[in-house]
């Protein structure tokens, strides 16, 4: 079975990155109108998230009422509600901003579009190949996957 895939109303832009660094294909249109919203939701086969209880109904059964404001409960309401089993493989494996899959990108080929600094003390990169951004194994993604465990291991009741 293929992991589900997300279409994120306006309210819910960083539920949409965590989603995105747990691996799961999200859409994020910032401002959209219900009418895409479930447009979406129904032509590409997504669960559309959104707090809005109104359009959670219209989008039956594709739709997912989000009841809490803060990111890292409605992380654990999602995985509660969908059972989710994110795989730790998958993570951080797509573009935060633009949710295309990241693909490996040689060292030598980044010279002078990463600081000179990370260019000199890491050797791993990743970028995107819809919006050309660059990642790398730093500390802000050791915070991220630390949180991301924490959270996970939280919701699987240890």
């Amino acid at each position: 079975m293929n992991p589900p895939r997300f279409v994120v109303d306006t309210m819910l832009g960083r539920l949409a990155r965590w989603l995105r660094a747990m691996g799961y294909d999200t859409l994020y249109l910032g401002t959209a109108e219900d009418r895409r919203l479930l447009q979406l939701a129904h032509a590409e086969d997504r669960v559309l998230l959104t707090r809005d209880a109104k359009l959670a109904r219209l989008a039956a059964p594709m739709g997912c009422l989000i009841e809490t404001d803060q990111v890292d409960r409605q992380l654990a309401e999602i995985v509660a509600k969908l059972t989710l089993a994110p795989q730790e493989a998958d993570w951080l494996s797509r573009c935060l901003e633009c949710n295309a899959v990241l693909e490996p990108r040689e060292k030598e080929r980044l010279g002078g579009l990463v600081p000179d600094y990370i260019f000199a003390t890491q050797s791993e990169f990743m970028a995107c190949p819809g919006c050309g951004r660059i990642y790398w194994p730093g500390s802000h993604a050791d915070r991220m996957l630390a949180r991301l465990s924490r959270l996970l291991r939280r919701e699987g009741g240890e």
